[in-house]
């Protein structure tokens, strides 16, 4: 068998049934309301700084909070949406991050800053994102649909991007900041809504998949531990999160250094949504095709080229809207292969609970990525650091990627090096 060439390539997928429909658009809709206001906080870096007097450190060091946060408690939330339901989760998820949204907008001090955007905003995230959204999805369509279903979720999340952040913009111009994120509130409070169209399964599709951990979570959490390859998808992650979290938090500003005009700023981070539309349906229906962690190999390998030509060539407003088109096509591509990767090797019955450790990975990664930039900026007055070590770890998860095979756990003994398919 070719490197590329994956045995669902050569499958007909069934039909896709009613529920699973409505539950993808559900799922879309949620992320793209949840991950679109998440993305938006770039924006009120500039404005909240001025206002409490606070520089780019602080405010990097709270989004920080709030990815690692948003990954610490993914596990937990996510092994709780396996036993009592995706829908559950999703609504208390819901109205975390709208008390966020809401502590903030009323907040007078610095800490308020980082109790609300770091603190109840990423718990809120944990229960509103890809991580719940995508195994409500899961466990609604056949193997072979999986990658191409997370495909469309995930563009989902980078609409949501190209639509909230100019929305986000125009509010801070109109309303001011506070006001914003009051208006960004009713976006989250949508998802509650959207929630009822992910209904669970009429019967639980996981437990004729291939490889499904028997003994419970304690069994498919041990046979995770005990996998090498596992841990290679979580080292990729990382870097996925820090290159996410550098440009979502720093970009914007990094452009206005420049002399760039503002509104550059939030035009570069709604293309990023809009090419990623396009980048994550297409890394998902070819995930579906091809070897997932080699299409992951290709895809940090083309971040780090990315990096290193802007960096190469004058900067200029226009050259920051290519780069953020090209970046943005590789924005989230990473998230369908991932998660169709986890559910490859353990099955979709605690899908949730092991794909929230690997996400945890990746938001420790957004947590470096957001702060040590702003640490750095603060310390040297530039992110010229940062950016290089951007090229260098998209180098090393490219190399990571390509020795990551997800081969079903019941296919061969866990420890063994990975070995072609006759």
């Amino acid at each position: 068998m070719k490197p590329f060439d994956s045995p669902v390539a050569h499958s007909s997928a069934a039909s896709w049934s009613r529920t699973a429909v409505i539950a993808i658009a559900c799922a879309a809709l949620i992320v793209t309301l949840s991950m679109g206001v998440r993305q938006s906080f770039g924006m009120f870096m500039q404005p909240i700084g001025r206002e409490f007097g606070i520089g780019r450190e602080y405010f990097g060091f709270a989004i920080a909070v709030q990815n690692l946060l948003f990954g610490l408690a993914q596990p937990f939330v996510g092994a709780i949406a396996d036993r009592y339901g995706v829908r559950r989760v999703l609504v208390v998820g819901a109205l975390v991050y709208a008390a966020g949204l809401i502590m903030a907008g009323l907040t007078l001090s610095p800490g308020g800053i980082m109790a609300s955007l770091g603190v109840l905003v990423g718990l809120g995230l944990s229960g509103t994102t890809f991580v719940v959204v995508l195994t409500g999805v899961a466990r609604l369509v056949s193997p072979q649909q999986r990658s191409m279903a997370f495909g469309l979720v995930t563009a989902g999340g980078s609409f949501g991007q190209f639509a909230v952040v100019p929305i986000a913009q125009a509010l801070i111009a109109g309303w001011d900041w506070r006001g914003a994120l009051f208006g960004l509130c009713v976006f989250i409070l949508l998802t509650i809504v959207a929630a009822i169209g992910i209904r669970p399964p009429v019967q639980d599709p996981a437990a004729a998949v291939v490889g499904e951990p028997a003994g419970g979570l304690g069994k498919a959490l041990s046979d995770a531990a005990a996998h090498p390859h596992y841990w290679l998808l979580n080292a990729g992650f990382f870097v996925c999160g820090f290159h996410i979290a550098f440009i979502a938090t720093h970009f914007p500003a990094y452009l206005v250094d420049q002399g760039i005009a503002a509104g550059v700023g939030a035009s570069a981070l709604a293309l990023v949504g809009l090419f990623n539309i396009a980048g994550s349906y297409l890394f998902g229906l070819w995930g579906g095709r091809h070897s997932r962690p080699r299409l992951l190999a290709a895809l940090y390998a083309a971040r780090a080229v990315a990096i290193a030509i802007f960096l190469a060539v004058p900067l200029s407003g226009a050259s920051a809207l290519v780069f953020a088109a090209v970046f943005g096509f590789l924005w989230l591509g990473t998230v369908p292969l991932t998660n169709g990767a986890v559910a490859s090797m353990f099955g979709v019955r605690y899908l949730s609970t092991l794909y929230g450790v690997v996400f945890l990975s990746h938001q420790v990664g957004s947590f470096v990525g957001a702060w040590v930039a702003g640490r750095l900026y603060d310390t040297t007055g530039s992110y010229t650091p940062i950016w290089i070590a951007s090229i260098a770890l998209g180098l090393l998860a490219a190399g990571v990627s390509w020795l990551t095979r997800d081969d079903a756990v019941a296919a061969r003994p866990l420890l063994r090096p990975a070995e072609s398919t006759p």
